[in-house]
């Protein structure tokens, strides 16, 4: 990983979810913050989420989940991290997460979760302060 330069995102809509509203708005939140932003559009399975995200040196993942499948994706996205030795690229995620859910992800090596009505300065702020710093120019 680069530590050098904006932050990488891959922000990715994995599993049979067809809505992309709220990731698109997460997706242009995080460019319009100064970075890096790699939308993979709907329907991505876990393994092309974690190969786009070590393809594109990416700093984090953001999953967009709204199919209550969330439980399943995180774990798998995680788990080939692990597999591929890229434990140090960062989950996070969002979407309709029960809070009962909240704990046993992040226990998971899910970094954060955001849940509806979470603002996307907050998002941002969050990746900002926990991915990595950018580059001081």
């Amino acid at each position: 990983m680069g530590v050098t330069g904006p932050i990488r995102v891959v922000v990715a809509k994995p599993g049979l979810d067809g809505h992309d509203r709220g990731a698109k708005v997460i997706a242009r939140a995080l460019r319009d913050a100064g970075m890096e932003v790699i939308y993979t559009g709907l329907h991505q399975t876990p393994e092309q989420i974690v190969d786009t995200a070590i393809q594109e040196d990416a700093d984090a993942i953001g999953l967009s989940i709204l199919s209550g499948a969330h439980n399943t994706l995180f774990a798998k996205v995680i788990e080939l991290l692990r597999e591929r030795e890229a434990e140090d690229i960062k989950v996070f995620g969002g979407g309709i997460i029960p809070e009962d859910d909240i704990v046993p992800l992040k226990q998971l090596g899910v970094a954060e979760l955001f849940t509806p009505g979470a603002t996307t300065t907050e998002i941002v702020t969050w990746v900002n302060a926990n991915v990595r710093q950018p580059a001081q120019t």
